[in-house]
């Protein structure tokens, strides 16, 4: 079938490698990421979307036949580009405007020498129209969340407007010259200082310093951070009038721990010092199951816990003070004063928008009486939150003064440029949300646990206050600084525009490539999350922006998410979600652009593979979508956030893969074909497919994954496929078969292995490394032309007592070398390197090892291949790492190899020549 557009590199091939270490890499990275700018869940990283988009916009070297006429000449091209990716990809070249200039040529050189436009219709945290911008991208994009929408605008939106522009603010400057948005940056770190000089003016009473007790220097210290118990009346009739602590951990750091002291009704909280007590046990009064009444030592069962905070809703009692002293930090006992001081003063103003429920991220806080927002504050915390909002909303008077006195910026509007500042400041308050709140809890490494500890509102027992005015922990100007640093670094670069709407009714700028990373059919509820968000930022910004926050809480009812609690039931929920986007699509589709292929990203999680194998229910409902759009995909690119060797997880959600999906818009002249036919065509377009895969060393636990892209561009290429009574074959169906093929694949290269290799892949595939019968493996020896002896001969089996077993990595001889085995298996190459893998890692040992196999080399990466698909489907995790780090691995250790010297066995080195 001939192509009636130029392929695209990311059609042919990409460095999954450099990608993924990149991506994993940045997950480390904190200060100066945009991340840090705004909280947004599942954000993909920087680096995959950089490279996910050169490779979509630059085109194959097979698309030049005339530049590269011969596959090797191709592959050299190919090579080049590569380069350029890994450069593109590393965190400290996300500013070098050389590295960044070399990848706009090569877009320019590849798109008739412009830079086309990029849209992003779920822009959620804003990685992908961002990355756009940095490449010099006309960046758009949109989302139904306002809070994404802010996002968005504060990441690509405001910057390019004081690109390059000094700071207005009448201090003294950092710098003499300011690039892209550093100037602002300043401005912003500048009013935010303002801002909590106000603030303390109004609110500095409700924080005051405490004295330190004698043992600690005396005199006055800063709180750092309050600690508090939630109670609720004993369940004991006799000390009902009692309110009891609920306390998960009495636990505050390695070397402190408070005491309660019960006396009677009565009760208080010491805090001691010194070794923990009970070999650091301090579990506290409540856990899942429930608790114990501190008084009366009565059971309290959790639903009478959540009853009486449905009711009488939940109390608090201070436990312990978190305080800066002269010598260093320390914690005290609380006093009857600290506690009054937490009650000084009512918000003016409280949240009263309802928590959604039941949802399972957020329906914790209505199980305990918190049914509004504002319910998960303290007074104080309400009151510094809309203290700061209020003070955020008198800059406008401020910043126009400033203005007026520098001559040469009278061209910026006043109103533009407070309203910018109160957008990044409204971020820090954000930020200081996500710290002030009754959910944040205090960790025993000395830091306060914000309220998104995890992507869910989990509902907590002790909590911690931070001082706001403190310079630890949570503060308020922490959250500047924050805010600032990544500003500081966003690219500030030509056009860029994020707007609201539904991705169903989306409008696309004209000839756009689309990338998108969509909501992930029913593993998180955006809307229900950013709520807690909502609220503030309404109240910070939405004068500011109307339209944005014209709704009384996030929309739900169109977020395209599979949520069963806003529809009958999960079928009902999968149809919602299928039906929606692909009315997404469909719309996307009939706007793009026929010359550009399309990138969607979706989140694949361990679990979906080895619960339901790789047809799960959101990964076969997404793709359904996708296809029946009139979208065909391509090409799939499984992109990592883990490191190599940490790579499978099974059984666990801890590991997840965002495959990148490529396509394109399906022919008009597509046709219908049989089930036979397809699967015809799969045998005879998969199998090279795959060895292309393999021979770029795609990790065995991403092969699944990437083979699913050849598979499913023979499937959406057809306008249908029948099943025998003629009814269309679904994605689920055809995932299957796809699958199949892949297992028929890996089974297929065994018979190009010796035969006692053949044996021990059988042997492992029934009984892994534990013993079975004789008999039983005398058959299979037998089958293959061999015996039992052979196979224990070739150093692979130990056989005793009727009974046979594969040797242990660790129970093979460390001495061995493979030009001296007279008995030789592909089978004992593998294990030996990956016994010196797991080891040395890509080190000399392991290099030298692989040179010595010469042209068996490829043999021992594909049994490799092999032995990971088998552990994984036993389910033994450990075998299929190791297998899995060595490919991972692979292009380093040839590298490693083609230089490394050898050795004989006196030990002395010898060169190839």
């Amino acid at each position: 079938m001939t192509q009636p557009y130029k392929k695209k590199l990311i059609e042919v091939a990409i460095p999954l490698e450099a990608i993924n270490a990149a991506s994993a890499r940045e997950k480390s990275i904190r200060h100066g990421h945009p991340s840090t700018l705004h909280l947004w869940w599942a954000r993909r990283p920087l680096a995959a979307c950089r490279a996910v988009l050169f490779a979509q916009l630059v085109d194959d070297p097979s698309s030049h036949p005339d530049q590269f006429p011969t596959h090797e000449d191709q592959e050299r091209e190919r090579q080049r580009l590569f380069a350029i990716i890994e450069d593109l990809v590393k965190w400290e070249n996300s500013t070098n405007e050389e590295v960044l200039e070399r990848a706009r040529a090569e877009i320019r050189r590849s798109c008739g020498g412009v830079l086309p436009p990029v849209y992003d219709p779920f822009s959620g945290g804003g990685s992908i129209p961002l990355e756009a911008q940095r490449l010099g991208l006309p960046a758009y994009g949109s989302d139904l969340n306002p809070v994404a929408v802010m996002i968005g605008k504060a990441m690509i939106e405001i910057p390019p407007k004081f690109k390059d522009m000094p700071p207005i603010h009448p201090g003294i400057k950092d710098r003499s010259f300011y690039r892209n948005a550093e100037g602002l940056a300043e401005d912003v770190k500048y009013y935010g200082e303002w801002m909590r000089e106000k603030a303390w003016a109004r609110i500095g009473h409700l924080y005051p310093q405490v004295d330190l007790p004698k043992e600690y220097g005396g005199g006055k210290g800063t709180v750092v951070a309050w600690i508090w118990a939630r109670t609720v009346p004993s369940p004991d009739p006799a000390f009902a009038d009692v309110d009891v602590p609920l306390v998960r951990s009495f636990q505050l750091s390695d070397t402190a721990w408070v005491e309660p002291i019960v006396d009677g009704k009565n009760y208080s909280f010491r805090v001691r010092t010194g070794g923990l007590p009970n070999a650091g046990k301090l579990d506290g009064t409540v856990s899942r199951q429930g608790g114990r009444c501190l008084v009366s030592n009565s059971a309290m069962p959790l639903n009478y816990i959540r009853e009486t905070a449905r009711k009488r809703g939940l109390g608090q009692k201070l436990m312990a003070v978190v305080v800066e002293g002269t010598r260093g930090r320390v914690f005290i006992s609380p006093t009857p004063e600290m506690e009054k001081a937490a009650f000084l003063s009512k918000p003016k103003w409280l949240p009263e928008e309802l928590v959604t429920t039941p949802s399972h991220e957020v329906d914790r806080l209505p199980m305990y009486g918190m049914t509004t927002w504002g319910a998960a504050f303290t007074d104080r915390q309400a009151t510094a939150l809309t203290t700061f909002v209020d003070v955020a909303k008198e800059l406008k008077a401020q910043i126009a003064n400033d203005l007026r006195s520098h001559g040469d910026l009278g061209a910026v509007d006043p109103t533009e440029y407070s309203n910018a500042i109160r957008v990044y400041l409204s971020c820090a308050i954000d930020r200081c949300a996500d710290a002030w709140s009754t959910i944040a809890t205090w960790a025993t490494s000395g830091f306060i646990r914000f309220t998104f500890a995890r992507q869910a509102i989990a509902m907590t027992w002790d909590f911690a206050e931070c001082n706001v005015f403190s310079t630890s922990t949570g503060n308020f100007g922490g959250a500047v600084d924050w805010v600032v640093k990544a500003l500081s670094e966003l690219p500030a670069l030509g056009m860029g525009s994020l707007k609201q709407a539904d991705a169903r009714f989306a409008v696309l700028p004209k000839a756009s490539c689309l990338s998108t990373d969509p909501p992930y059919y029913d593993n998180i509820g955006y809307a229900d999350l950013s709520d807690y968000f909502y609220v503030w930022l309404k109240r910070s910004v939405g004068d500011i922006y109307p339209e944005v926050f014209s709704t009384i809480a996030v929309p739900k009812s169109d977020e395209l998410v599979a949520m069963p609690h806003r529809h009958k039931n999960r079928r009902a929920a999968e149809d919602y979600f299928l039906n929606g986007m692909s009315e997404a699509f469909a719309n996307i589709a009939g706007q793009l652009d026929h010359s550009l292929p399309a990138t969607v990203y979706y989140a694949f999680k361990q679990s979906e593979v080895s619960e339901e194998g790789l047809t799960s229910s959101g990964w076969a409902t997404f793709l359904e979508a996708i296809i029946s759009s009139g979208l065909s995909v391509v090409g799939t690119w499984p992109v990592r956030t883990e490191r190599a060797g940490r790579t499978i997880s099974v059984g666990t959600n801890a590991l997840a893969t965002s495959v990148v999906l490529v396509c394109r818009k399906k022919e008009a002249s597509a046709e219908v074909i049989t089930r036979a036919e397809f699967i015809r065509a799969l045998k005879r377009e998969l199998p090279p497919a795959i060895g292309e895969l393999q021979a770029a060393n795609i990790a065995p636990a991403d092969m699944p994954q990437s083979a699913i892209g050849p598979g499913m561009g023979v499937f959406s290429r057809y306008k249908a496929v029948l099943e025998s009574d003629d009814s269309p074959m679904t994605v689920k169906a055809a995932l299957q078969l796809i699958n199949r093929e892949l297992d028929e694949y890996l089974g297929g290269i065994q018979g190009e292995f010796d035969a006692d290799t053949r044996f021990a892949i059988t042997w492992f595939e029934q009984n892994g490394l534990k013993a079975g019968d004789y008999g039983t493996a005398n058959n299979i020896a037998n089958a293959r032309g061999i015996s039992v002896e052979s196979v224990k001969h070739a150093g692979i089996v130990e056989s005793a007592a009727g009974k046979v077993r594969i040797l242990k990595r660790d129970e093979l001889d460390a001495e061995w070398e493979p030009d001296a085995d007279g008995h030789l298996t592909v089978w004992e190459c593998c294990q030996h390197l990956v016994r010196l893998h797991e080891k040395y890692g890509i080190g000399y040992e392991a290099a030298v090892m692989l040179k010595k196999f010469g042209s068996k080399a490829d043999d021992v990466r594909d049994l490799a291949y092999v032995l990971y698909n088998i552990c994984e489907k036993r389910g033994d995790a450990k075998e299929a790492t190791a297998y899995n780090a060595l490919i991972a691995d692979w292009t380093d250790l040839t590298r490693e190899a083609a230089t490394a010297p050898l050795t004989n066995r006196s030990g002395q080195m010898r060169f190839e020549v």
